[in-house]
């Protein structure tokens, strides 16, 4: 079978390309890509090329699909699979298998390192790794725009699972958020910042109390406020704030609203010294500071305040990526009703890949969601009703019924009028 498909060549060498899937073998699984979510780490391994680690050095002369954050259906299974998967199941990947025996060893991940398999592609092969590490995980929701954002949402899944508490006296660490605690989001309102926002105030399990939301961007303070109402979280028990720390003093606003105590669970959204000395000053007794996003220069420095590690048990932790439990939570949640519309913002085709995934940082807004099997470009949900044609004045029609987003009526919608686009 031919597939169509984006491939990184080098450093900033991508190339949309046809051309022939091998024949499946017994422990392979073949696939159809329906949709893909474009992230910033494909942005950093196309412009990094083979520096990146999970980039084969051989890239040149055996090029791997990009893309990672995808979700389609299977089409033929091999024999070794037939007793779990079937032909038209649902599916998400989950990319961060710890299979030592990829391409680039244990940072192997579809999307960096295979030749055969990536989100940008209409059809894929799905090696034997990928199932023998279960991270072929089924979807049973709706559409298949949740699942592409299933990766992502595990992400932030697995940071705040990865928080920590203690108890004075003893050396065993509570995992998680404090339950009924204080917490800050800091420079939180891009979309992982949104995706951290919804999971917060959907999961069942456990919740803060106060849950403080910044940024210095009113505009996107205000869309976050409009997606996530406040009222909404009193519902669930949870006193919501956004918050603009644009002002002289942003550490004593922050510590005002916790009551002048200091929060139990601090994130930081974006790897700016400044925003992680703000995290660091907020913190209370015990306090847990998650770095979330992850810095692009190896020498990333920022002061912490060790008198505090010291006296007052602060600590810092950080995490790379959800496990697959984490995937399986979010697929779970979707599943059940959970919408992550709110983190998308654009919609392109195939054709759109590659100049939107190497200039991802200067195109406004947040996720970047790609139909594979279609030509389209890259448009803002909010610009739909400016283009004057009858797709896109209906694709606006169904988005502004939904509240300006995205969802599976519009979904369902494009890919069966692609051709009129």
């Amino acid at each position: 079978m031919k597939t169509k498909a984006v491939r990184l060549y080098g450093t900033c060498d991508l190339r949309l390309e046809e051309f022939e899937l091998p024949q499946i073998k017994e422990d392979e699984i073949l696939a159809k890509v329906v949709s893909d979510s474009i992230c910033m780490s494909s942005y950093k391994s196309s412009h990094q090329g083979a520096a990146h680690k999970r980039v084969p050095n051989d890239v040149a002369e055996h090029p791997t699909i990009i893309g990672h954050e995808f979700s389609g259906e299977i089409i033929e299974v091999g024999a070794k699979w037939q007793s779990k998967f079937k032909p038209g199941d649902k599916f998400s990947i989950q990319p961060n298998m710890n299979f030592p025996g990829g391409p680039v060893g244990i940072y192997s991940a579809p999307g960096y390192s295979y030749q055969y398999i990536g989100g940008d592609a209409t059809y894929i092969v799905i090696p034997a790794e990928v199932m023998e590490t279960d991270c072929l995980l089924p979807y049973k929701g709706k559409g298949f725009y949740p699942a592409s954002l299933s990766e992502p949402l595990s992400c932030v899944i697995g940071a705040l699972h990865a928080n920590y508490h203690t108890t004075p006296g003893s050396y065993v660490h509570e995992m998680e958020i404090k339950q009924g605690g204080k917490m800050a989001l800091l420079a939180g309102v891009g979309p992982m910042g949104l995706a951290m926002i919804n999971y917060t105030l959907h999961r069942e399990d456990r919740h803060p109390g106060l849950f403080v939301v910044t940024d210095i961007d009113q505009a996107r303070l205000d869309r976050a406020a409009q997606l996530y109402t406040v009222e909404e979280a009193a519902a669930r028990g949870i006193e919501l704030h956004y918050v603009n720390t644009a002002v002289d003093n942003p550490v004593e606003l922050l510590r005002g609203l916790s009551g002048g105590e200091g929060f139990d669970d601090v994130v930081v959204m974006a790897p700016v010294p400044p925003v992680i000395e703000q995290a660091d000053a907020i913190l209370g007794f015990d306090g847990c500071l998650n770095f979330f996003s992850g810095p692009g220069k190896p020498d990333f420095k920022a002061p912490v305040n060790f008198y505090n590690v010291h006296y007052s048990s602060t600590h810092i932790v950080g995490t790379s990526g959800g496990n697959t439990d984490d995937m399986r939570e979010a697929l779970g949640m979707m599943g059940k009703g959970m919408d992550p519309a709110g983190l998308i913002t654009h919609i392109g085709g195939l054709n759109a890949v590659i100049d939107t995934t190497l200039n991802l940082p200067s195109i406004p807004g947040g996720k970047k969601l790609i139909y594979t099997h279609i030509e389209m470009p890259l448009t803002a949900i909010a610009d739909f009703g400016k283009v004057g044609k009858p797709v896109f004045d209906e694709l606006d029609r169904l988005c502004q019924a939904h509240n300006g987003l995205w969802n599976v009526e519009a979904e369902q919608y494009l890919l069966n009028h692609a051709d009129e686009l």
